[in-house]
Formats: structure tokens, C-alpha cells, sequence
């Protein structure tokens, strides 16, 4: 019998836009090759695995090049999965041990919280040649765990950048997250992610970027609740909360497609 394998759209509620996500239901490990073998097959930015472990859920996270170490459209997508097929009851949490320590997933009508650690930027120079690689010039770059924040000075230069992805391999961060104040819509700010290096050019919606974009904007606006939207091609919405040092990211999720590997 083969692997359950599910592909999920999250951070949205309809088919083909969001981020997709290939989930794999383990009945037992899979060695570090096999996994990072059909994450490369699925050529998705992330496949998840997901192994019973006591009360919880071992959850890793592959991109087409490697493994990651903090993954939210994947983690809500995982989630999903568990309720809709049954494993896990609507009413129960879903927990998951991971790189990133115990994540934990909430139903609630339709909607899936996340519970996540925020994460914090710190301003730093603008690296040489970012500019010239995002094709536009920010109004402040900073430097979060994993990747650059770069702060642009309004919606429309981020939703308009076309970035030279051969350049932005010379970032050294996982990626870039393109932020700006939502000025020309409802959302309090918009964002885009670029992460050529772990080899996803442009993520469609990023929930680890939110990890350090609701922090940032929370002492930005002076505020602890948003409504954000990431202006990829595929696009996604986030309700989005700081609490303490944690990230509440809520979205919906739908399953594309289901199969199994057969291998």
C-alpha cells in the first residue's frame, strides 16, 4: 500500500489560488533522501510529513532543496488534513513537535489558527546590490532569524517589483520579504517573499514571513491585530494577531488533490 499524499491550497478558500502544499501521512519514518527526493518529485515550496508521536505529530518541512526550519502554509495544510480526513476531530488541537519547537493548530468555522513564534528584525545597512537586485530602493532593510525584511514606501512598489532572482542568490538570508503599509486596499499592509536560495523564486503565501512581519508592524502601527494580504500571483489573505511573543496566523485551507506514492 502506498502513501497518502494530499496536495492543499492554504491560506485561502479557492482552488488554485493560496500557497500549495503536498501532505504525506506516515505510518512509519521515511529516510532524510526519500523525503527530500518527492519533495524535489512535487516541486512544490513545501512538502510535509507527518508522523504520530504520542499525543502529537512529528511535522518536517522539504523544500525542493532542502529541509526548513519553520513552515506556516504547510503546518495549516497539514492541520487540514487531519480534520478532514478524519484522523483528527474538529473540536481536538492538532500538535505538532518540530524544528521550531511545539506548533499547535485551532478549528474554529472553517478558519485554522495557527500558534507560532514571532519573530523579531533588527535594522541593519542595506546589503550592496539588494536595491539593484529587488529593482527598486526600500526606506530600511532589517534582518530577521531567517531572512531580510525590506520596508518599501508604499503598496505599489511592492506589488509592482520584478526582482532579479539570479542577484537575490547573493543574499545571504533564506529570503527577502517585500513589506509595505496597505495604502490602496483594506489590508493594514501587504507583503511578497522571495526565496530563489532554498529554491522557490516567489512563494505565493508565506506564514513563517508573518512570523516578522506582525511584530514589525505591530510597533509600526501601534497595534496587535491585522488583516494582511501576500500580492503574489496566487495570493492570500492572513488574520493576523501579536500575542506576547507569539503569532497567531488564521486562514482556510482546500484540498486539490489526493493520491498516494506509490514507491
Amino acid at each position: 500500500m502506498g502513501i497518502p499524499l494530499y496536495q492543499v491550497d492554504a491560506f485561502t478558500n479557492t482552488p488554485f489560488t493560496g500557497n500549495p502544499a503536498a501532505i504525506c501521512l506516515l505510518s512509519e519514518p521515511l529516510s532524510d533522501t526519500f523525503q527530500q527526493s518527492l519533495a524535489m518529485e512535487n516541486n512544490l515550496a513545501e512538502t510535509a510529513y507527518l508522523l504520530k508521536e504520542g499525543d502529537a505529530y512529528r511535522l518536517r518541512w522539504f523544500s525542493p532543496l532542502s529541509e526548513i526550519d519553520l513552515c506556516g502554509h504547510a503546518t495549516l495544510a497539514s492541520a487540514h488534513i487531519l480534520w478532514e480526513t478524519g484522523t483528527l476531530a474538529t473540536t481536538e488541537q492538532a500538535r505538532f513537535q518540530t524544528r521550531s519547537g511545539l506548533l499547535t493548530a485551532d478549528y474554529s468555522e472553517g478558519w485554522i489558527t495557527l500558534n507560532f513564534p514571532a519573530l523579531y528584525a533588527t535594522p541593519i545597512e542595506t546589503p550592496e546590490g539588494l536595491a539593484d537586485a529587488m529593482g527598486a530602493e526600500p526606506t530600511a532593510v532589517y534582518r530577521s532569524r531567517f531572512d531580510l525584511l525590506v520596508h518599501f514606501e508604499s503598496e505599489q512598489m511592492v506589488r509592482s517589483l520584478q526582482p532579479d532572482f539570479r542577484k537575490l542568490l547573493q543574499v545571504e538570508a533564506r529570503g527577502v520579504i517585500a513589506t509595505a503599509q496597505g495604502s490602496e486596499s483594506e489590508y493594514d499592509f501587504v507583503s511578497r517573499f522571495f526565496a530563489p536560495a532554498v529554491g522557490i523564486d516567489e512563494d505565493p503565501v508565506t506564514g513563517s514571513a508573518h512570523c516578522c512581519l506582525v511584530p514589525f508592524w505591530a510597533e509600526q502601527l501601534g497595534k496587535s491585530r491585522f488583516l494582511a494580504y501576500q500580492a503574489s500571483k496566487r495570493g492570500g489573505v492572513l488574520r493576523l494577531q501579536l500575542e506576547s511573543n507569539r503569532v497567531l496566523l488564521t486562514g482556510q485551507a482546500i484540498t486539490v488533490l489526493k493520491g498516494e506514492v506509490c514507491i
